[in-house]
């Protein structure tokens, strides 16, 4: 494709009108958050308990948020290099912060065996 002053106008007219997405895609994304946002309810409705009801929270959570960071605010059509700058510093804060919560246990854990019962118990 050669750069004439014609082919180089049609993509200037094209990037300032903006791309418009079919009314559909945003009528799906707003069912499924619908249907996700049921699921939420319906784990407190359910009463469950535990594990199982904080893992489908925040499976829901999760899901309903990647919808509208995709779609509403445009990031399926981004450039990957801008996904990765936007997405990877908070999962590095996320690895970072599992980490952390690993080490505790470990230092709370041999804190009880090599001092007793708890770390601020009275002797």
């Amino acid at each position: 494709m050669t750069d004439t002053p014609h082919a180089m106008d049609t993509r200037h007219v094209a990037h300032d009108e903006g791309q418009q997405h079919p009314i559909k895609l945003y009528f799906v994304v707003w069912v499924l958050l619908f249907i996700l946002s049921a699921g939420s309810y319906w784990v407190d409705y359910a009463q469950l308990q535990g594990l199982l009801r904080w893992s489908l929270i925040l499976i829901f959570m999760m899901l309903k948020a990647g919808l509208i960071i995709a779609v509403f605010m445009h990031m399926a059509w981004e450039r990957l290099a801008l996904i990765y700058a936007i997405l990877l510093p908070p999962l590095a804060l996320i690895g970072l912060l599992a980490i952390l919560i690993i080490e505790s246990e470990y230092t709370a854990g041999t804190r009880v065996i090599e001092l007793g019962q708890g770390a601020g118990a009275p002797e």
